[in-house]
């Protein structure tokens, strides 16, 4: 078993991510995670390392603009899909669903608005998920748009369909993936 881990040289450290392995203990009241000051958008809390799928965790205060959700994880050998949807509870609607389909090798963009799928999007310059993957994505919330990046590229943009996406309440994910990480 690891017990220490020892980094040195001329770097800041900004995040260390374990995959796999047991969540560590809690250190007990008065002990909190507290993330290095950057020039990014507060984030709204600790990150949640190695959270079980299927996950959901509320956005308190709603999506905002330039909002960023990080979520780190990967795609077992044997994945076939999986999803990470922006939801409004109240109505069910979808402000932006991400269906990574290893199966196909598309990563499917849509909406669920007013009971009914919008029209998918799939074209993409690569696809960062497949079978026996990490990866790293950052989900930026614009006032007219999301951006989203895969490991440090530019994957997609992706319109708001929904115009009121402060609405937008609970991030949940699910299907074929293991998370190391998510940060709200």
């Amino acid at each position: 078993m690891v017990t220490h881990l020892q980094v040195s040289g001329d770097l800041e450290l900004r995040s260390i991510n374990f995959i796999g392995g047991q969540p560590a203990p809690s250190q007990g009241p008065g002990h909190s995670y507290r993330p290095p000051l950057s020039d990014l958008p507060a984030m709204e809390g600790p990150p949640t390392f190695n959270p079980p799928v299927p996950f959901m965790r509320r956005l308190t205060g709603g999506l905002t603009a330039r909002r960023t959700i990080i979520v780190k994880g990967y795609v077992p050998p044997t994945g076939q899909s999986f999803a990470i949807n922006f939801k409004v509870e109240s109505s069910g609607d979808l402000a932006l669903h991400i269906n990574p389909r290893m199966n196909e090798g598309a990563v499917v963009r849509n909406s669920y608005l007013n009971g009914s799928w919008g029209s998918e999007e799939r074209s993409l310059s690569y696809n960062p998920f497949g079978p026996g993957q990490f990866f790293d994505l950052s989900i930026r919330c614009g006032n007219d748009r999301f951006k989203v990046y895969a490991n440090g590229q530019h994957l997609f943009d992706y319109s708001h369909r929904l115009s009121a996406f402060p609405r937008v309440d609970v991030l949940e994910i699910q299907g074929d993936v293991t998370l190391s990480y998510v940060q709200i």
